[in-house]
């Protein structure tokens, strides 16, 4: 066992018709089938598309850190 661990960050975009929520966990559960070890997340951006003058469709840019399997 290391008494260090090192963290690697990709980018996600996740999206929804529901809520800006759902995106960010659309994107999580899309990466934890090919990502091990995902320990934490950070919004960068939000944005969304508008339909009939209402929200209809968000769309979230995620960095998603997560730990090298071997540290």
């Amino acid at each position: 066992m290391s008494d260090h661990h090192t963290y690697k960050k990709v980018e996600l975009i996740g999206s929804s018709t529901s809520s800006i929520e759902d995106a960010i966990n659309n994107a999580l559960a899309e990466a934890s089938k090919s990502i091990k070890y995902m320990e934490w997340f950070e919004v960068t951006e939000t944005r969304g598309h508008i339909r009939d003058g209402k929200a209809a469709h968000f769309q979230v840019t995620l960095k998603v850190g997560f730990r090298i399997a071997s540290s």
